[in-house]
């Protein structure tokens, strides 16, 4: 399948523009939850500091959105998980509320009264949820309400390996192939479901195998690769866009950082990040690209300054924002 320069540069800007951001997330997530000095009975404190909560970062999983995200219009939404971040800002997710949600500010897409886990974006048609594989039937929803409209419109649902193995996922997938209906459904595959290896926890080497008992096609992206991932969800979205109903996708990513920011990681094989981070899809394919003449080495420096730029104005906006009033606390909330 052809890919335009410009689609080429777009994920290969947009997967600098998530890396960046994750990584300047995971540092400030830091700030305040540790002691300045280690002293018996002080802890990590999961409240404190500028972002409070979990954090959940995808850091090594870029490529799955970028190629996915891609061929998404006006009108189509994606279904997150708690990972979702990279889904958000391929997705066009504004990144100043996005950053602003996270350090619980009035500004944020949710007032700040979501978090991370739950970002709700209506002009992009984005929404996550901290329930592993609840993305999915929700999913489901908006693709039938598509199909009765005859909008066009396609559902994109995007979750990780082990969410493969909750009863939402069968279910959702049951009703997809039953109706015919217009998503797409992509399972990251980063080999671990918190800190369990899918060797241990999932009878099938692949979940793509899955959607035959749904009737609708599988397809197995093994290469964390923007260029892969693009060319399996263009089939699936055009699938989805002529009426021909659903697909599901696995596609094979890393996970740099722990299941969330504080994992001691101790289920991990030693240097397993090291040896993962040699084969990173990002300055992989900037190679790549500079090698076809879509850049030139100053370009691709250029675009690390772009994004750069984005993301620290992003957090200085999010920094400057207020915090929600205090009279706030019931408005908004269903009790």
């Amino acid at each position: 399948m052809s890919i335009s320069s410009d689609q080429k540069k777009w994920m290969y800007e947009t997967m600098s523009l998530i890396r960046f951001y994750e990584d300047q997330i995971g540092m400030i997530y830091f700030e305040g939850k540790l002691p300045p000095k280690v002293q018996k009975g002080l802890a990590f404190d999961l409240g404190a500091g500028p972002i409070p909560g979990e954090m959940h970062l995808s850091a090594g999983q870029e490529a799955a959105a970028v190629g996915s995200c891609i061929h998404l219009q006006q009108g189509d939404s994606v279904w997150g998980t708690h990972r979702a971040h990279h889904f958000a800002i391929a997705h066009g997710v504004d990144l100043k509320a996005m950053t602003a949600e996270m350090f619980g500010k009035v500004d944020g897409l949710c007032r700040g009264k979501g978090g991370h886990m739950h970002l709700f974006d209506p002009k992009a048609k984005f929404a996550c949820t901290g329930i592993v594989g609840a993305g999915i039937p929700q999913a489901v929803g908006a693709g039938l309400a598509y199909k009765k409209a005859g909008s066009g419109a396609v559902a994109l649902a995007e979750f990780g390996e082990g969410a493969a193995n909750e009863g939402a996922f069968h279910e959702a997938l049951n009703m997809a192939g039953l109706w015919n209906l217009p998503c797409v459904f992509v399972c990251q595959d980063n080999n671990y479901g918190i800190s369990t290896n899918k060797a241990t926890s999932t009878a099938v080497e692949s979940n793509a195998d899955r959607a035959s008992s749904y009737g609708i096609p599988g397809i197995k992206v093994d290469q964390n690769h923007p260029e892969r991932v693009f060319e399996a969800v263009a089939e699936a979205v055009a699938r989805a866009r002529e009426g021909l109903g659903s697909t599901l996708i696995e596609v094979k990513v890393d996970r740099y950082y722990g299941h969330f920011q504080g994992d001691p990681e101790i289920y991990r094989p030693k240097g397993e990040v090291e040896k993962l981070q040699r084969d990173d899809p990002i300055p992989a394919y900037a190679k790549q690209l500079v090698e076809e003449g879509v850049y030139t080495d100053a370009e691709i420096k250029d675009v690390q300054k772009r994004v750069e730029a984005r993301v620290i104005e992003a957090i200085e906006y999010a920094r400057a924002s207020e915090y929600p009033d205090i009279c706030e606390a019931w408005q908004h909330a269903f009790v």
